[in-house]
């Protein structure tokens, strides 16, 4: 399970950590997000700090499928059906800043990229509607996109009955962009420290991030980590959190026209992939889809399998080469949440609710928090930025998120309900397999990877999911917001701060 964009070791980049250091800025999480806010800071003459508890790039940004497209599938339909064209055009407005900021930096850095066509694409004639809706979204925000009659329609080995297209969009290495924004940060004097695991932000008696070893000390706080670490403000259960999965493919003969995503299911995402925006020689293709909200699943390797099977079918001499699967976080209207945390002092601000779509929305949001750290006056920044931050709750927000809290809780419930009928003892998972089982009433994880057998509590340090055994990647997802833990228990990511607590495998 191993991005396409992680072919290769990449040299450590980072800095000795010092506990008690003060900076004027601490931000937590090296994916697109943190760096491209450090860079710009650090640009402005500040002393910016970034932490983060593994490598960069180590999660989101390094599984992106690096399209960096304004067309965006189905989402400007999606903000219109429920919301005015005003809130669209910002929408918009802000992802092509976005995207020109990460291109204009792309240039300066050396990173390469490609320019294509982007598709959103109806794969039956039933969803020709939503790609019409798509269409008209766009149209309204000012963008030039294309409705393609029949006989325009791209050449593709899949069904395509009807799309939406968008020229000049771009398909880039989402590695390269962090690894050269990271080289920029510890070339302006930042400081980079790789490995450091933060375990909370204050913002009294003086604002400081404490990590694992030990507190640092700024006057501003970023928690670019996909979702807030912190639950001042309540996001977790604000957005959801969605994993997807990716196959990467050599493929003979001509590359892709373009790049697409379905509006119907199953939903595919497909894009090319040359020397110029990504690695060599070492895939052609790159297939996605199947996603779902994290520890709700019927299989994750089914979900990859099933992408395998569909791209054989179109592609038949397609070669696998990697696999692997990306977790992002949507809030209920489709809109990011950026800015300061609510009872933050103004001292802490986050990023969260990129829906996917993160190449541009990251700068995006980091050109907002820049913009407030500096004190930027309101009339001096973009439209944009004060359009897009007044954020209208409309009832159909509210019912979006209550029908989502409703699945969250029977999945919660039915997580209890498989723990309580299967009391310890229970046989040998096994290997890659994993079981909740019960033990004394509390609810058991029991898996078998790499040979050991572990058993950890099973119920999530982050207001108590009961986890669920991710079969592809190995790991104990909770469907109740979304945090994820290794076998032994050690939190991978979302909004837990906890390992789980490791048990005696006796009577387990």
């Amino acid at each position: 399970m191993k991005p396409l964009w992680k072919h290769e070791p990449t040299a450590s980049l980072g800095s000795p950590f010092e506990p008690d250091a003060r900076h004027d800025v601490i931000i937590v999480g090296a994916g697109l997000t943190g760096l491209s806010t450090a860079v710009m800071l650090a640009r402005k003459g500040l002393d910016v700090a970034v932490i983060d508890a593994g490598e960069v790039g180590e999660l989101t940004t390094g599984a992106n499928t690096g399209k960096l497209t304004l067309l965006q599938g189905q989402t400007l339909a999606g903000i219109r059906r429920h919301h005015p064209i005003g809130l669209v055009r910002a929408y918009v407005d802000a992802n092509r800043a976005g995207m020109q900021w990460l291109t204009g930096f792309a240039d300066g850095a050396g990173v390469a990229y490609s320019r294509c066509t982007d598709h959103t694409y109806a794969q039956s004639p039933g969803s020709l509607d939503a790609v019409r809706a798509q269409h008209f979204a766009a149209r309204e925000a000012g963008l030039p996109t294309r409705i393609l009659a029949p006989a325009d329609l791209p050449a593709t080995p899949f069904p395509i009955v009807g799309a939406v297209a968008l020229e000049d969009q771009v398909t880039i290495d989402p590695m390269l962009v962090a690894q050269a924004l990271a080289r920029e940060l510890l070339a302006a004097g930042g400081t980079l420290h790789t490995g450091i695991r933060a375990t909370g932000a204050h913002a009294l008696p003086e604002s400081r991030v404490e990590t694992a070893a030990g507190p640092l000390f700024a006057h501003h706080i970023v928690l670019a980590t996909g979702t807030p670490i912190i639950d001042r403000g309540l996001y977790f259960a604000k957005t959801r959190g969605l994993r997807s999965y990716c196959v990467a493919f050599r493929v003979p003969g001509d590359a892709l026209d373009g790049t697409f995503i379905s509006v119907d299911d199953p939903n595919r995402s497909i894009r090319p992939v040359s020397p110029t925006d990504g690695p060599g020689a070492t895939a052609q293709l790159v297939v996605g889809g199947n996603g779902h909200p994290v520890g709700r699943s019927d299989g994750e390797t089914a979900a990859i399998e099933d992408l395998v099977a569909w791209t054989r079918q179109y592609f038949p001499d397609a070669e696998e080469t990697h696999r692997w699967s990306a977790q992002d976080y949507e809030s209920h209207n489709l809109i990011p949440f950026v800015g300061a945390m609510p009872r933050g002092l103004g001292r802490i601000r986050f990023a969260t609710g990129y829906a996917k779509w993160g190449l541009s929305n990251a700068p995006a949001a980091a050109m907002r928090l820049t913009a407030e750290i500096l004190g930027a006056d309101r009339h001096d920044r973009p439209r944009w930025m004060t359009s897009i931050g007044t954020r209208l709750t409309v009832p159909a927000d509210i019912a979006r998120g209550a029908a989502e809290s409703g699945r969250v809780a029977a999945a919660v419930a039915s997580g209890w309900s498989r723990a309580e009928s299967r009391p310890v003892p229970v046989p040998r998972p096994a290997e890659g397999s994993g079981v909740v089982a019960n033990r004394a009433g509390r609810p058991v994880a029991v898996s078998t990877v790499g040979g050991a057998t572990r058993a950890v509590s099973a119920v999530c340090t982050h207001l108590g999911g009961v986890l669920d055994w991710n079969d592809a990647e190995c790991t104990w997802d909770c469907p109740l917001h979304a945090s994820r833990f290794a076998p032994d228990g050690t939190r991978i990511e979302g909004p837990a701060l906890k390992d789980l607590k490791l048990l005696p495998r006796e009577g387990s």
